[in-house]
């Protein structure tokens, strides 16, 4: 099965933009996983993470599997961030990439040149919040904000192919299913645009810019469980969520990354028609333990509900794990299901279809 799968070019339905300069040893580390800073002594290569690049990526660079990582930094910086993105990207094996462009602290690669890089189709995702504070930012009267705001999401809808709400990251999950009211909204947009820098962290926004993207009839993307120090994992279970899930069916809600919260997501999958799931961002995170992962989000989800992302963002190298351990962690589920007669290796192989690119293909309305 593994064979089948890494002949199939992968669809990224969620990704991020990667550097193109070269970096330090600090500061490799510290792309390497959601952690903020390091602690004093404790390597990021001492990580499921830090080990699975050490397995995978040296030989794409010309080295030998396990190589230290000095010798794993010497030999990129020799190569350049130029090569080493050209390198991994096109060994990612991908199909297409859905670019979430709202996070850049820095110059990053645009979609364009990461689909050139990766001999692959990119589109834009449309960060939502990132709007809300662009209009905030400009001025402008709070009773005009939300008119202002669904404005400029029509406007972008034809250049994007989905939406992404990271209203984990700022007020939690537990958003109501109802449209927010004219005076909810004013009093929100007042609060947000008093603010010096805006930043939306107001439940009422998050809800209202979800309800504008499905309005344009954008696919939305939400950012469930692992994340950055700035998750609050008590609120990012996906069963906060369901309320507005059932509100804004038939529209399709992409629950993102998921973990530990996947098997909640897996439910979540199965009995709302319109909720799809991955494992992106996780799927490198864990490593060695990504089979795990994997199988335990295919308990209950659907596979024609199962899409693949690598949540990469910063090294090009993530884009490459993630391909190769999803990849491995697939194919072990589907051969062992094959093996004690749960399904036949053409079930098999057509599972590894659509979870591979054709799921997403479907929902986010991208052709071959």
């Amino acid at each position: 099965m593994l064979g089948y799968l890494e002949s199939l070019p992968l669809l990224d339905h969620h990704c991020h933009g990667v550097l193109g300069r070269d970096v330090g040893r600090a500061e490799f580390e510290a792309l390497l996983t959601e952690a903020d800073t390091a602690a004093p002594g404790v390597s990021m290569f001492d990580t499921q993470v830090g080990f699975a690049l050490r397995r995978w990526c040296p030989p794409v660079l010309g080295l030998d599997a396990h190589a230290s990582p000095d010798d794993y930094l010497a030999r990129r910086a020799e190569l350049g961030a130029a090569e080493a993105n050209r390198r991994f990207l096109e060994a990612a094996g991908l199909a297409a990439l859905c670019v979430d462009t709202g996070f850049a602290p820095e110059a990053i690669l645009d979609p364009p040149e990461l689909g050139r890089l990766a001999g692959a189709p990119a589109h834009e995702i449309l960060r939502l919040e990132a709007v809300a504070e662009e209009v905030a930012a400009g001025g402008g009267d709070a009773a005009r904000f939300a008119a202002d705001v669904r404005a400029r999401i029509d406007a972008r809808h034809a250049g994007v192919v989905g939406a992404k709400s990271i209203a984990a990251y700022r007020a939690g999950l537990e958003l109501e299913g109802a449209r927010p009211s004219a005076a909810e909204l004013a009093s929100a947009a007042g609060r947000l645009m008093r603010q010096k820098e805006p930043r939306v962290c107001d439940e009422v926004l998050h809800r209202y810019l979800v309800w504008c993207a499905v309005d344009a009839g954008l696919p939305v993307q939400f950012h469930i469980g692992y994340g950055d120090a700035d998750a609050d994992l008590r609120r990012g279970d996906p069963l906060l969520l369901a309320g507005l899930l059932r509100a804004i069916d038939p529209v399709p809600a992409l629950l993102l990354h998921n973990y530990p919260f996947h098997r909640n997501a897996g439910y979540l999958a199965q009995v709302l028609p319109n909720v799809y799931v991955d494992a992106g961002l996780a799927t490198h995170n864990l490593g060695h333990r990504a089979p795990a992962l994997i199988a335990e989000l295919l308990e209950l989800a659907p596979f024609g509900k199962v899409l693949y992302s690598s949540d990469a963002f910063g090294l090009s190298e993530l884009y490459y794990l993630g391909a190769v351990l999803f990849r491995r962690g697939l194919a072990a589920f589907l051969d062992g299901g094959a093996a004690d007669g749960a399904w036949t290796s053409a079930d098999a192989e057509r599972v590894a279809g659509l979870v591979a690119s054709a799921n997403a293909r479907r929902v986010y309305g991208i052709g071959e």
